[in-house]
């Protein structure tokens, strides 16, 4: 069943915006190319940053420590925790670029903006906010219920 709502849009049985299906021009494609690969190249040095400064240094100079004395307990827990907490961060960030490869190849294939489930137009500000986006919103609310 399908609604208008009050902007002319249609709604689907939920009251949500039903995708509408158009092709994505050339340039847009090229904005949220050029888009993809900034946010590529930040996150990469984001994770080799922490990458080196997590996994590279020791114990004695990650801390800032001179002295060959050891440390208590409680700031070695400290130290493995803020170590785990990072490489958490590192592959979180390492999925968010395999997303954004994912799309770049989309890009080149122009089935970019397409959505995986309904094979419908993603909304271009959902691009802009999450470029490297696979499905469209109602599919993804429909995924995360």
């Amino acid at each position: 069943m399908t609604v208008t709502g009050s902007a002319g849009r249609s709604m689907g049985v939920h009251g949500r915006p039903i995708c509408v299906e158009v092709k994505m021009k050339a340039k847009d494609r090229k904005s949220f190319k050029e888009l993809l690969l900034q946010r590529r190249k930040m996150l990469t040095g984001d994770v080799n940053h922490m990458k080196d400064e997590t996994l590279s240094k020791s114990r004695q100079e990650a801390s800032g420590d001179l002295s060959a004395m050891p440390l208590h307990m409680a700031d070695i827990g400290s130290e493995n925790y803020e170590q785990e907490f990072t490489l958490g961060l590192v592959e979180s960030e390492e999925e968010e670029l395999r997303e954004i490869d994912l799309a770049l190849e989309r890009v080149e294939n122009k089935s970019f903006g397409i959505c995986e489930t309904c094979s419908k137009s993603i909304t271009k500000s959902r691009l802009k906010a999450k470029p490297q986006a696979r499905l469209c919103i109602a599919c993804k609310r429909e995924e995360e219920t």
